[in-house]
């Protein structure tokens, strides 16, 4: 029996899962641990954490093998502007191109009149140009001046005495020769300086968004590498001895030392998580399309899951501004590594409710986090937000909340949404009920984005749930869009962690190579995917895993000549014939339309995988008596308020089947089944809801549905 550890920081919330897993892959026992986050030291609140659950389960800290860790750090040093300094060296002549950025702007700000350009990620007078040049092909065309260069950067390490260094050369994804030369000069003048190549962070074409790549490593990179190494010193000095592992962007886990080359990578490890524990309930439960949904504290996401394969993206923004709590599209700053595709907005359990200045009620994306909380946690928030709304609608039991570990306070929530209440008119529990709509509205929009603006029909998808605040949201949602089915998994509130014990361990590389397909030469194309083969081999066979048991996928972008952008396909073995052939199928596919133009290869992607064992929970047990009520309490819904009875998913066993209005409590999260709505219980524990027509016309609950007016 092995344990492994899955810790998933969130703004709100931090939890930890313990799964002991037999030979061959079993999932024995699963404890979990839900404790508030701490902001000023995030690694106090894994420990902690850390702690709880090896108590609960009996474990000794030693007897852990695994340890896998998700982290917002990255993303939130980015959104907050709190990373280090950051100077930027590049190539003469080159030294604007972060203050020129991209022409464009977002669709939303197409049509201000007030628009203001977003500030360059490094100030101009950070920047220090070299002289060298690198041809397209790797050629060098002006050696490396190395007097220069340490004229220049001993001034800039004089001036700058706490900024990281991030270089970028013209051209050097083709030849990092300048580069290394470079980072061997600021070794020389300043061992300590942290120093962020190109050429290393991610070697891509493209100035910009490999500039931007390179100095947002370099941005977050001493954070993110004095973090990690501050937790493994924690956690080694509770006992346990695992090395530490962290969820990448593109949902594949890293090994620290990954981490430590390519920290900009960790920029969507939070959010990755979800989807890849959305994809493993549909991989056990036999569902192959699937919208993923996780509800914290502080936001939501949505990703898709398209016949069982999470989408990634190769190129996306960060640091943009967000409009009514959505990030909006092409804003901020482009980074250029493989991340999941998905859609985040600003509104969850935390997420403060408002009137604006028009006399619209608003919710996010400003959120009252874990300190001070929502008003009803009693810890000095006075704001209210969706987690008090939630509370005086009923959903949410204050005696139960976290398992009765954390009491919450019914009154102080009513007292926060008294004044909001007041602005609008209303009595107290409307105004908690257009808290609880407007944040579906909110979080509905992630879903759009991801689907009906991608061309996917949501209705051919099932929801998956996850996140503690998911559950009193879900069934709404796919009411919204008119998705059939929703899965809430065993455990929601805890399934971003999860979700990193479900991940495989995962290595990307890129190369970049303009070719025409006429004449590519099979046996270079080879050479250059051995390359990163080995490479990768290399980082994966460090982490302890036997080569001769991973999975290599090769990738290769290819485009019409003279087009700009590049579309993603597979490739099988070497055959580049059949890479030309399947990327006129997708380019048809995708715009309706084929061209006679040649074809040309660009980029070359090589993911190395190494799979680890999944948790699962099987059980042959059935049930053989309804579903215990444990309780009733007034819950509100549309008719109004409803004597609705109180379920505990301990109870629950597979055959269970729950009609609606219902509420089902655990310690990490509470499902709402609405009217009309019914409940079943799969052999996987997974509660999967569906409006009653769908599921066979189930009747609604016995319970009596009133209409009286909302107090």
């Amino acid at each position: 029996m092995t344990t492994a550890l899955g810790i998933d920081i969130g703004g709100t919330f931090t939890d930890v899962v313990l799964i002991g897993q037999a030979d061959g892959g079993r999932t024995g026992d699963i404890h979990t641990a839900k404790v508030l986050t701490t902001p000023d030291d995030p690694a106090t609140g894994v420990l902690d954490g850390v702690a709880e659950v090896l108590a609960t389960a009996g474990r000794a800290p030693a007897e852990v093998s695994r340890a896998v860790h998700a982290t917002t750090l990255a993303a939130n040093l980015i959104l907050e502007r709190k990373g280090g300094p950051v100077a930027y060296v590049t190539t003469a002549g080159f030294g604007d191109i972060l203050v020129i950025g991209n022409e464009r702007k977002g669709d939303a700000q197409k049509y201000d009149l007030f628009y203001t350009k977003q500030d360059p990620i490094v100030p101009r007078y950070r920047t220090v140009e070299v002289t060298e040049r690198m041809a397209a092909d790797g050629s060098v065309v002006t050696p490396l001046d190395e007097t220069q260069a340490r004229t220049a950067l001993a001034a800039l390490l004089e001036r700058e005495p706490t900024a990281a260094i991030a270089v970028c050369f013209l051209h050097a994804y083709a030849n990092d020769h300048h580069e290394r030369q470079v980072a061997d000069l600021v070794a020389e003048l300043d061992p300590a300086r942290y120093v962020a190549l190109s050429s290393e962070v991610w070697p891509e074409y493209r100035e910009l968004p490999r500039a931007c790549t390179t100095v947002m490593s370099a941005y977050v990179g001493p954070t993110i590498s004095g973090y990690i190494t501050a937790l493994e010193a924690g956690l080694a000095t509770q006992g346990v001895g695992s090395g530490l592992q962290i969820m990448g962007s593109s949902g594949g886990i890293l090994s620290s030392a990954t981490v430590a080359k390519r920290p900009v990578q960790l920029v969507e490890s939070g959010p990755a998580a979800g989807v890849m524990a959305a994809a493993h309930i549909g991989r056990i439960s036999g569902i192959h399309n699937l919208i993923s949904f996780d509800m914290g504290g502080t936001t939501a996401k949505a990703g898709v899951v398209r016949n069982g394969e999470v989408a990634i993206a190769h190129e996306f923004y960060v640091g943009g501004p967000a409009s009514a709590g959505m990030k909006q599209i092409n804003t901020g700053y482009p980074l250029q590594i493989p991340v999941i595709d998905l859609a985040e907005v600003g509104a969850g359990g935390g997420s403060v409710a408002r009137v604006d200045e028009g006399g619209a009620l608003r919710v996010g994306p400003d959120s009252a986090g874990a300190v001070p909380g929502p008003a009803c946690y009693g810890r000095g928030g006075t704001q209210p937000t969706v987690t008090d709304a939630d509370l005086v609608l009923g959903y949410l039991n204050p005696d139960y909340f976290l398992g009765g570990r954390m009491p919450i306070d019914r009154a102080r929530a009513e007292a926060a949404l008294a004044g909001l209440a007041e602005a609008m008119g209303r009595s107290v529990t409307a105004a908690a009920a257009g808290i609880h709509e407007v944040a579906n509205a909110t979080m509905a929009g992630a879903i759009r984005v991801v689907t009906l603006e991608r061309g996917i029909d949501p209705r051919e998808f099932t929801l998956v749930a996850s996140g503690g605040a998911a559950g009193c949201h879900v069934a709404s949602l796919a009411e919204e869009f008119g998705i059939p089915t929703v899965v809430v998994p065993a455990h929601p509130g805890v399934g971003s962690a999860l979700g990193l014990l479900a991940a495989d361990v995962v290595t990307d590389h890129v190369r970049t190579r303009v070719i025409p397909a006429t004449d590519a030469d099979p046996e270079a194309v080879e050479a250059l995917y051995g390359e990163m083969e080995d490479d990768a081999a290399a980082e994966i066979g460090a982490e302890g895993f036997d080569l001769d048991h991973v999975v290599i996928q090769r990738e290769i972008d290819v485009r019409y000549r003279h087009q700009a952008h590049e579309l993603t396909v597979p490739l099988t073995g070497n055959d580049l014939a059949e890479a030309a052939a399947a990327f006129g199928r997708r380019y048809r596919e995708l715009y309706g339309i084929a061209s006679g133009d040649p074809v040309e290869f660009v980029n070359y992607r090589v993911r190395v995988i190494a799979t680890v064992p999944k948790p699962d929970w099987p059980t042959t047990e059935v049930a053989a008596a309804p579903p215990p009520v444990h309780s009733r309490r007034r819950a509100y819904f549309n008719a109004g308020p409803v004597d609705t009875p109180v379920h505990r998913r301990v109870d629950l066993r597979p055959g269970h089947r729950i009609n609606g209005p219902a509420i089902i409590e655990e310690p990490s999260s509470t499902t709402v089944v609405p009217p009309t709505w019914c409940g079943t219980v799969d052999r996987h524990l997974s509660l999967q809801l569906s409006a009653a027509v769908n599921a066979g016309g189930a009747s609604v609950s016995s319970a009596e549905v009133t209409t009286t007016p909302s107090s």
